[in-house]
C-alpha cells in the first residue's frame, strides 16, 4: 500500500504549449507499470482552457468546482459543472476549460497507451473559444 499524502506533490503550471491562459495541474495518482491509470485535479481561470488533443484510451472528467466548457471535434460547447461526469472515448479530438467569467477546476482520469496518456494537438483559437 501507498499512501500519497495531500501537499507531498508539487503543484505544476500547465505549459503554454497544452493550455491558453492560467492553468494549475495537481498530480493525484499516477501508479508504477504495469498499471496505466494517472489522475490529476486540474484548475483553469477564467478564460483557460486546453489545446485540442485527443487520449488514446479515452478520458473521463469530474468537475470539482466552476463552470466550465467543453467541446468535441464538430460538436457544440457544452457547458459543464460541479458533479459532472464527461467522459472523451479514444481518439476523440477535444478541449476543456473554463468559461471567460469563472474558473473551473476537474479530476482528469486518462490511461497510458504505449507510455502516453495524451496527444495535444493546435491551440482553441479565440474564435473557437467564443464563436
Amino acid at each position: 500500500m501507498e499512501i500519497k499524502r495531500a501537499g507531498s506533490q508539487p503543484s505544476g503550471e500547465g505549459p503554454a504549449d497544452w493550455f491558453t491562459g492560467a492553468v494549475r495541474v495537481d498530480p493525484l495518482f499516477g501508479p508504477p507499470e504495469p498499471a496505466r491509470v494517472a489522475g490529476a485535479l486540474v484548475t483553469f481561470e477564467p478564460g483557460a482552457r486546453t489545446a485540442w488533443h485527443t487520449h488514446p484510451l479515452g478520458q473521463t472528467l469530474i468537475v470539482t468546482t466552476g463552470l466550465g466548457w467543453a467541446q468535441r471535434e464538430g460538436g457544440p460547447i457544452e457547458e459543464i459543472r460541479p458533479g459532472d461526469v464527461v467522459w472523451f472515448p479514444p481518439g476523440e479530438k477535444h478541449w476543456h476549460g473554463a468559461t471567460p467569467t469563472t474558473a473551473m477546476s476537474h479530476i482528469a482520469i486518462q490511461e497510458k497507451l504505449n507510455g502516453s496518456p495524451v496527444d495535444w494537438m493546435e491551440q482553441v483559437t479565440d474564435d473557437q473559444y467564443r464563436p
